[in-house]
């Protein structure tokens, strides 16, 4: 059992342990139990020391420079991480969990982890970002999104510790000297590109590249059909992935007369529908009907495209094509398909609003990303209108305009006569 001696009325006190030759001492000054060693082993000297030591601590708790205790970081990451998967179970795909784990273990948690709450300013994050970018990790400089997504992070944890109480108010996590974005729009095909694209998946299938063109000729087949259908779709990649021939119905619309398909999705906003052009029917049919590999026809709750999304041979066709980039650098991926199919939707007059709920998604998306530079979504008659106004003394604008010109026809001499 450690000897212990109290001083000046308990407010301090020195003590030795049973397995050291070195006396301690120990105070309690703004909600927190400071302890040090004397280094002393002899008594008398040892209480000299100690008075020493709690005579400055007690001016650097009066001078403010004693911080309380109070939870770290980390203690607020560890809140986070026990919370949000529990709650969102089944409304955050395990990706999105294990994106924000990733970023709090690698980047939040070696630069934020041991520093108290009330260290988190606007200035600290900001010192962050700068860190992020002068030392990047693995020599790769962190993107724009990356980054934002890295903020994302640390806000959520900020709110999972102002749940608690832990924290007031949560700093200003805004990104400092931000000019406006720039409005920009998201690679698509053009008509002329698509029918490039789509000829030359074609081509593929009369004409297999490689040793082995009948080893291919499935793949290629099941490639062609596969752009065809999601262009006159607009599905995801991730929402046709999990397609199921049960899912799909051909049918006759009564709105227009035409055979369509109606589509029942299930992917990034849940279980939705979906009706396709006329387009669509006929690469329908053919994965319908096509024989697998091994000679088996697909059955209702097979996949449409069980190989999933083909990127890397959508990138080995667009590289030969010349069609990787659109012309302001953006790499095209099979995501582009729901793009041009937007993008087309739109060139031919569709509503905006019925786009935006058969794509499930918004008119403000569709609008900032679609909308925003296509020149037919412009009308020329609502752009061009000019106001009549009336001339002097009741005189018609035309009429007035008909006067000035005839009156500009007169010969000089005759003007200034007048």
């Amino acid at each position: 059992m450690a000897e212990v001696h109290e001083l000046l009325g308990g407010l301090l006190r020195v003590y030795k342990r049973d397995n050291s030759s070195f006396w301690q001492c120990s105070t309690f000054l703004n909600g927190k139990n400071h302890r040090k060693s004397t280094k002393e082993d002899s008594l008398s000297r040892a209480k000299e020391v100690a008075e020493d030591w709690f005579i400055g601590m007690r001016g650097k708790s009066r001078a403010g420079e004693l911080k309380r205790p109070e939870f770290t970081f980390n203690d607020a990451a560890d809140r986070f991480e026990k919370e949000f998967e529990v709650i969102t179970e089944g409304q955050r795909s395990p990706e999105y969990v294990s994106q924000l784990k990733q970023n709090l273990q690698v980047h939040l948690r070696p630069f934020f982890g041991k520093k108290g709450l009330s260290e988190i300013t606007a200035g600290l994050v900001q010192d962050y970002r700068i860190e992020r970018v002068q030392n990047p990790r693995k020599g790769k400089r962190p993107g724009r999104s990356q980054l934002h997504h890295e903020i994302i992070t640390l806000r959520h944890v900020m709110k999972a510790a102002q749940r608690m109480g832990w924290i007031t108010a949560i700093p200003d996590l805004s990104m400092p000297y931000r000019s406006s974005t720039k409005i920009e729009h998201r690679a698509w095909f053009s008509p002329q590109e698509y029918r490039k694209l789509y000829l030359a998946t074609r081509d593929r299938i009369k004409n297999p590249p490689g040793p082995l063109p009948n080893r291919w000729k499935w793949i290629y087949e099941q490639f062609h059909d596969y752009v065809l259908f999601m262009a006159n779709t607009g599905l995801r990649p991730d929402e046709a992935a999990l397609l199921q021939f049960r899912d799909v119905k051909i049918v006759k619309d009564q709105a227009t007369g035409e055979t369509i398909l109606e589509i029942e999705v299930r992917g990034k906003r849940g279980t939705g529908y979906c009706k396709s052009t006329v387009g669509a029917v006929l690469p329908f049919k053919r994965l319908r009907d096509r024989r697998g590999p091994h000679g088996t026809r697909p059955e209702q709750t097979d996949l449409l495209f069980p190989e999933g999304t083909p990127r890397s041979l959508m990138n080995t066709v667009l590289g030969e094509l010349d069609l990787k980039l659109d012309r302001e650098g953006k790499r095209r991926t099979c995501y582009s398909l729901r793009h041009t199919y937007i993008c087309i939707r739109l060139m031919e007059g569709a509503d905006i609003y019925q786009i935006a709920k058969n794509c499930r998604t918004s008119v403000e998306m569709i609008e900032k990303y679609y909308a925003s530079h296509l020149k037919t979504t412009l009308d020329a008659s609502a752009i061009n209108v000019r106001k009549a106004r009336p001339g002097r003394e009741g005189q018609s604008l035309e009429d007035s305009a008909t006067r000035l010109a005839k009156v500009g026809r007169r010969p000089a001499e005759s003007r200034d006569h007048s």
